[in-house]
């Protein structure tokens, strides 16, 4: 896992390789963090495929099963959020294009 998570954060660092230097320190750290992410969200999407969503679920053996969300779909929900919420900080971090002025008044 450790190899894939390396291969992330590498690919991740190529994207946003143009955010200043002055930020470059935290931005570091939110690669590793989306790139470890990343790689837990596609194991549980793997898992969610082979296994569902739902699985019959019954608090003792005299209850009748009912159709409950798996933790692992939680799970995945919940590093799906913080996951694009990193994105978008880096995203954030990168220069803003310069809009040549005339362009923009032609909308271009």
């Amino acid at each position: 896992m450790e190899s894939r998570v390396e291969s992330e954060v590498k690919r991740l660092k190529g994207l946003f390789k143009n955010i200043p230097k002055n930020q470059l320190d935290v931005a570091e750290g939110l690669i590793t963090q989306a790139a470890r992410l990343r790689i837990l969200l596609d194991d549980n999407w793997k898992d969610i495929l082979e296994n569902g969503e739902y699985e019959k679920f019954s608090q003792s053996e005299n209850q009748v099963p009912y159709d409950r969300k798996r933790p692992i779909v939680e799970n995945y929900d919940n590093r799906d959020k913080t996951y694009q919420t990193i994105i978008k900080q880096l995203t954030d971090l990168l220069p803003q294009p310069k809009v040549d002025r005339k362009s923009k008044l032609l909308g271009r």
